[in-house]
């Protein structure tokens, strides 16, 4: 395996950020926190510059964990301070933790609706209504890209829609603007639909997850309460920018409809448990079930009824669930060795009031995860919420939930960049579009809709919550 300067220099950054706060004495960190904060250096560096693949760092964060912070691992026999380290099961057990079962659940509904080509279908249909002209097939591609990405991820929704709109580009003129509408279309209704739902896209799992541990549940059908009028509203806003800053030079383009429904056993098997686990996650506080209880719905009968078969499932994106519990896991060290509590106590938060503070969380989640993974950006802000919430050092006025998702929806917003989500590096793929346009787009976008985030932050979602 070729090793190139980018590795080296990030593995050097990571290792180094790993050791240094073994030789520091920082005062009020404890002992333990000055090896928390080493990981945390560790993968920051590791998430940011790729020396190893994400999933791998998350898997290597753990791993340091159990090693170095529990009960059972070697530090513990060192400690000198008054940490009382948890147990190894902690930090592994989020491998278990509900928001990774929920994640599984839209994992295995997402992939058997692609084998069954549930998503294709559902495209056909909800893409009929919107015609033929130009400005009407660009919203009705981001309707259908964002309603399937609120339940499939941003990246297979994209991989998918764009074998759609490839032949749509192809019957267009070479230099119509509206070829480069069209391929920003996608990731971006992408990105902005998969905030709809807790399945939608790992940073919201991030945030629940977080959650989750301060003891605060939100349910499936209360997270779409809260998010989707902002989608919809941040939807329309970017197809209206979208359709100005690319305007069609034709006022007419023809779409092959054609197709049926899979008829299959097993696919009428698959639209009978999509239906019942979709109407159950809805419906969650009328029947009180937890949504990850009602993901093991599609992941027990499909695999049962072998809908779902044993190659299908080794195909499943199984990286992201071992990077959202890596966070996980880390967020575990960083409240318990009090180093998240030292990090909030090093700002003066006084001077900050409560909307204030909810303008610089999505603001510099918007700004970071232009160059970092949308989930790593949520992952290493979502902690100092929490600590802050958990300080007491917050102003009066401090709401940890809409913070907490203030983050985790800015931090999906970031698409200013071909790097700046997997979304975006497939319609560069295309070579429709170039990155000037995707970053004057993306910004533009991206900015806006934080202004929504906030306004839903201070007048809307307190109202929900």
């Amino acid at each position: 395996m070729k090793i190139n300067r980018k590795q080296i220099i990030g593995s050097t950054v990571g290792i180094l950020g790993l050791i240094i706060p073994f030789f520091l004495n920082i005062n009020g960190l404890s002992e333990a926190g000055h090896v928390t904060l080493g990981v945390f250096f560790l993968a920051a560096a590791f998430w940011m510059l790729e020396p190893v693949p994400i999933y791998a760092t998350s898997m290597l964060v753990i791993f340091l964990q159990v090693v170095l912070l529990s009960k059972e691992g070697l530090f513990f026999h060192s400690v000198t301070d008054s940490y009382t380290p948890d147990s190894y099961t902690a930090f592994i057990g989020t491998l278990a933790n509900p928001i990774i079962i929920l994640f599984l659940g839209g994992f295995i509904l997402a992939d058997a609706a692609v084998k069954y080509s549930l998503d294709r279908n559902i495209t056909r249909i909800l893409l009929k209504p919107f015609g033929t002209s130009p400005k009407f097939i660009v919203l009705g591609l981001m309707v259908v890209t964002a309603v399937l990405s609120g339940f499939m991820s941003n990246t297979a929704t994209t991989a998918m829609m764009m074998t759609v709109i490839l032949p749509i580009i192809a019957r267009v003129k070479n230099n119509d603007p509206l070829r480069i509408g069209l391929a920003l279309s996608i990731p971006f209704a992408a990105n902005i639909g998969g905030i709809a739902t807790p399945i939608g896209t790992p940073p919201n799992a991030v945030v629940l997850g977080a959650l989750n541990q301060q003891g605060i549940t939100i349910a499936f059908g209360e997270w779409m309460v809260l998010a989707v009028p902002l989608v919809v509203v941040a939807l329309l806003m970017a197809w209206f920018i979208l359709t100005q800053m690319f305007k069609a030079q034709t006022d007419h383009v023809e779409i092959d409809m054609s197709g049926r429904f899979n008829t299959s056993k097993n696919a009428i098997l698959l639209y009978v448990v999509f239906g019942i686990t979709v109407l159950l996650w809805i419906t969650e506080k009328a029947h009180g079930m937890k949504s990850a209880i009602i993901a093991l719905i599609p992941v027990v009968f499909l695999t049962m009824t072998k809908v779902i078969t044993k190659d299908d499932i080794r195909k499943l994106p199984w990286e992201v669930l071992w990077l959202v519990a890596g966070g996980l896991s880390l967020g575990i060290s960083m409240k318990s060795t009090g180093l998240a509590e030292w990090i909030i106590g090093s700002i003066s938060w006084s001077s900050f009031g409560p909307l204030l503070i909810i303008i610089m969380f999505g603001s510099v989640c918007l700004l970071i995860a232009n160059f970092l993974s949308h989930t790593v950006t949520a992952t290493l802000i979502v902690p100092l919420a929490v600590s802050l919430a958990t300080s007491g050092l917050a102003t009066e006025g401090f709401d940890l939930v809409i913070v907490s998702i203030v983050i985790g929806i800015s931090a999906s917003l970031a698409m200013m960049l071909p790097i700046s989500t997997p979304p975006n590096a497939i319609a560069m793929s295309t070579g429709t579009i170039e990155t000037s346009q995707m970053a004057k787009a993306g910004i533009t976008i991206g900015l806006l809709s934080l202004v929504l985030v906030i306004l839903n932050a201070v007048f809307y979602w307190p109202i929900i919550l």
